[in-house]
Order: structure tokens, then sequence, then C-alpha cells
């Protein structure tokens, strides 16, 4: 990792995807959009937009033009793209949330801003999938990780193409029945791409090497990951394909669905067998505490796969995916995301700092930058919110589901207090910072 370069805005990425994150724990506090108001009303979409585009997509682009390189020990293929790419996506963002009040009777309704929504979106998601496939396609060979990555990037692109298909319709752009027809019934698709293709694959395919690295356990290349690959890309081709196909043929997508849902649950399986190997064949003794809060993401995964079979075998699948979509974005997907920034941050500014006179002169080490007796009663609380949220959204207590937010943006506001702790050196002020070293800023990597 040492001889990897940073990326110059993975931070703005973390910065603007913690930004977000804070902004939908608000509206949720405050009772903006699910549970207060239908699952397709425009304030509810406005949210799962704020989440799924905003904080976990966000995150996980900076992620992956920081650690796409480390995966394929290849340089990232433009490190000038990651901004602009960053800008198209928030004014996509901003379209798209402003085309949603429009559907609300909010804005004037003769604007364009679904197209434009889907216009800059597409252009942003397009310049990530152009930037990591030529790096991934300057690789000789592709490690497993990077394979379930590789998947991930193509959930996305048909992510994007299902959300451009919907904006066009919704925006009066078009009225070609097939895609009216994706419109009106493509929706799951469209979640299920990017939640369970797009975030939740790629989050896999980096835990994989994340796990090994942070806990100094072995790299996994046996059956059982291939198994959960291989399982896994079938799922999702399912889903995509045969959804898609049996919507434009005016077929049942219900079996298509459940279909995916049990391959998808055994690749599930496999995965949290290997993780389960992970931990127990570490080399380090004591493991950190990302890789502590890491086991409650991973938890949250486990109770949602479980609760998926409960609620299929009970026939109320169906009355419950607003309480399993919760559970997935943020007891696995921000739980993961978050556990690990704690690490990931503190890493990049000690390479950033001290990486330029390692073996010069006395330096830190990595774990010297955080104060985990701080940071892990905000992890604790973020994580007993979630799991309490799940349980009010189940029971249709909406008030209390609003207090668990609280307590979730209570938790992430420390979070993020302790991130900024750790980028701006505070709690390494006892050191004094070497000659030939320099102080990193908070938004920008400057590597010398």
């Amino acid at each position: 990792m040492i001889g990897v370069s940073l990326s110059r805005w993975t931070m703005s990425y973390f910065a603007a995807a913690l930004l977000a994150l804070v902004a939908a724990e608000v509206m949720m506090t405050v009772g903006y959009g699910f549970p207060n108001a239908a699952l397709q009303a425009p304030e509810t979409l406005i949210l799962v937009h704020i989440v799924a585009i905003g904080w976990l997509s966000l995150l996980m682009c900076g992620a992956l033009f920081q650690f796409v390189p480390v995966l394929l020990n290849r340089p990232l293929y433009s490190n000038t793209l990651p901004l602009p790419t960053l800008l198209l996506l928030i004014s996509g963002l901003a379209a798209l949330v402003l085309g949603f009040l429009q559907l609300a009777g909010r804005i004037d309704p003769e604007l364009p801003l679904f197209p434009a929504a889907g216009t800059l979106l597409g252009l942003g998601f397009a310049l990530v999938l152009w930037n990591l496939a030529r790096t991934f396609s300057a690789a000789p060979t592709l490690p497993l990780p990077a394979r379930f990555v590789a998947v991930g990037l193509v959930s996305i692109a048909a992510t994007a193409a299902f959300g451009i298909i919907f904006a066009l319709v919704l925006g009066g752009a078009t009225d070609y029945a097939p895609l009216v027809a994706l419109t009106g019934t493509g929706l799951p698709l469209h979640v299920i791409a990017g939640l369970g293709g797009w975030l939740t694959f790629t989050a896999i395919g980096v835990s994989y090497r994340l796990l090994a690295m942070f806990m100094l356990a072995p790299e996994l290349e046996g059956v059982s990951t291939r198994a959960s690959l291989y399982l896994g890309t079938c799922a999702l081709a399912v889903v995509i394909a045969g959804g898609t196909l049996a919507i434009l043929l005016h077929g049942d997508s219900a079996f298509v669905l459940i279909a995916a849902a049990a391959i998808g649950l055994a690749a599930l399986a496999l995965y949290g067998r290997d993780v389960l190997y992970l931990y127990r064949a570490r080399k380090r003794p004591r493991i950190e505490l990302n890789s502590q809060m890491a086991t409650f993401a991973l938890a949250s995964l486990a109770a949602s796969a479980v609760l998926i079979v409960i609620f299929m075998v009970l026939g109320h699948l169906a009355d419950h995916v607003d309480a399993l979509v919760f559970l997935l974005a943020f007891g696995w997907l921000s739980g993961l995301g978050l556990s690990q920034l704690y690490k990931i941050v503190a890493f990049l500014t000690w390479i950033e700092c001290y990486g330029p006179v390692l073996g010069k002169t006395r330096t830190p080490r990595v774990q010297d930058l955080v104060v985990e007796t701080r940071a892990r009663k905000w992890f604790l609380l973020y994580f007993i919110a979630i799991w309490l949220g799940t349980i009010a959204l189940v029971t249709g207590y909406a008030p209390v589901f609003q207090l668990t937010a609280a307590a979730m943006l209570v938790a992430t506001a420390g979070i993020v207090a302790q991130l900024v702790r750790t980028r701006r050196l505070v709690d390494i002020d006892v050191l004094p910072l070497p000659q030939g070293t320099h102080r990193p800023r908070l938004l920008v990597s400057l590597p010398r």
C-alpha cells in the first residue's frame, strides 16, 4: 500500500458523502419521507436517492478510486477525472431532488429537471466506469476481490440505465411503450441492481481485501470465494436480464425475483463463511475498532438475509420491504462504510503525512492517529439505533423510528468529529511533525 499513489479527491468524495448521510438522517428525524409518507411519494424518493447516490455511491466511488489500484497493483487510469465526476454526480443528484419536488407540485412543471438529472448522473457514472474500466483493462490478471468489483461496476451501469429510463419517462421526454412499462413495474430491478449489485457486491469485494489487510489475515482465493462470486453474479444476471425480459414480454417477474433471491442468499451464506474464516485465521490477536465494528455491519447483513427468508415463508415480504431496505442500507452498507472509513482516513492520512520520511526519522503508527475509546461509544450508539429503528419499522411505530433516527444523527456526528480530528492530526500533536512532512488538508490529498 505504501507504494500506491494517493487519490487526490478521495477525501472530497468522503466529505460530500458524509454530508449527504447527515442530511438524510436529519430528514428521517423530522419525519420527512417514509414512514410518514408513502414508499413511492416524492418525499420518500428524495430521501432514498440522497442515501443511495449522495451517501453510499459517493462513498463507494471515492473508495474505489483509491483502492482499485491497490487491488490490481496498477495506477488509476486518470487522477484528473474524479473531480469532474464528483461535480457531475452532485449536480445530477441536485437536479433529481428538484425533479421529485416538481412531482410534488412545488416547482414549475415546465422545467426539464428529470432529463437534466438523467444526463448529469449518466455522464457522472459513465466517467466512473470509464476511469475504473481502463484501470481494470491495464491489469494482466484480476484477483478475486477485483472480480467482485467488476461485477459491481456492471451493476451500476444497469442501475444508471434504469434510472435514466425512469427520468425520461417521468419527465415526459418519451412515451415509448417498453420504456413506460419498465418505469411502471421495473422499480424492484432498479433497487436490486443498485443496492444488491453496485453497492453490496462491490462492498463484498472491497471487504475481502480490507479485512484481510487490516487484520493480517490470508487472502482468500478458494472454492467458497469463487462460488460466492459466481452465484452472486448469476443472481444479479437473473434479476437484471431476466426481470427486464419478463417485463418487456408481459410475463410474471415474481418468479424471477424469487429465483434470484434463492441464488443470492446462497452467495451471501458463502461470503459469511469466508468472513468467519478471516476473523479466525487473522494474525493480529487484538483486532482494531474498525474490524470490531465491521462485525456489527456483517451481523446486520446476516439478519437481513434471515428476515428475508422468514418474511418470504410467512408471505409478508412485501409488507416489510421498507425495514429490510433500511437494515441493508444503514446497518450493513452504512455500518461497514463508517467502520472502514474510520481506519481508511487514518491510514491515508498517515501515508500522506509520514510516507515521505519513512525510514529517515521516527514516525507514529497509524493507530496513534486515533483514539478508539472515544470513538467506540458513537459506533455502538449508531448500530443500536439502526437495530431499534428496524424493529420500529417492522412494528409500524413511526414516532419511535424518528427517535432512533435522531440517535443515528448524534452517533454519526460523533463519528464524523473523530474523522476530522484524525485528518487534522489533532490527537498526534504531542509528537511534532518531522521535517519533510506536512499537515494534510481536510478535503484534498497532496502527496509529496
